[in-house]
């Protein structure tokens, strides 16, 4: 009885499974491109939160190096990829009749130049742009952490497909 009910209950887990793909990575022709130079990105914004550099630099390394095989170097890489964090800024919204702001947008800008060094025409230059908004009941010291690893996040993942959808 008790190998009837297993059989019973795995062909049931069997028929209610689905198989699923996802594309997770580029497709690139690793015969003609194999290299990409990566440059540290600036935080050149007026407002400044010293992790942001680093975080942001090491997220798009990151996602780089989960996507792809392509292989790092300082000079000289088949693509490149360099810019700059032009904007970090703070803006009140939704003001409320007692002229205080109940809501404030965080916004970061960041400026991203790509070459493409096997093949011609694809260079690309674009400022990249992602924005939350918190309670202005609450601290940007006290929810900064993660609203800045959710506009990294945003970023990388544009600039990701901003250079890799031409494969």
């Amino acid at each position: 009885m008790r190998r009837i009910r297993n059989t019973v209950v795995l062909f049931i887990l069997l028929t209610s499974c689905s198989i699923s793909y996802k594309f997770s990575g580029a497709s690139i022709d690793y015969t003609l491109t194999k290299t990409l130079q990566l440059g540290t990105f600036v935080n050149q914004a007026p407002l400044v939160y010293p992790p942001l550099e680093s975080r942001f630099n090491e997220a798009l390394k990151d996602m780089f190096t989960r996507n792809t095989r392509l292989q790092f170097v300082n000079q000289n890489g088949d693509m490149e990829i360099e810019g700059e964090i032009v904007g970090y800024e703070l803006t009140p919204l939704a003001v409320q009749e007692d002229a205080f702001a109940a809501e404030t947008r965080l916004t970061m800008n960041v400026r991203m130049r790509f070459r493409n060094n096997k093949i011609p025409g694809q260079d690309k230059e674009e400022t990249i742009s992602a924005n939350r908004t918190f309670s202005s009941n609450v601290n940007l010291t006290d929810v900064q952490d993660q609203l800045i690893k959710e506009l990294t996040d945003e970023i990388v993942d544009q600039i990701f497909n901003t250079t890799m959808a031409n494969w």
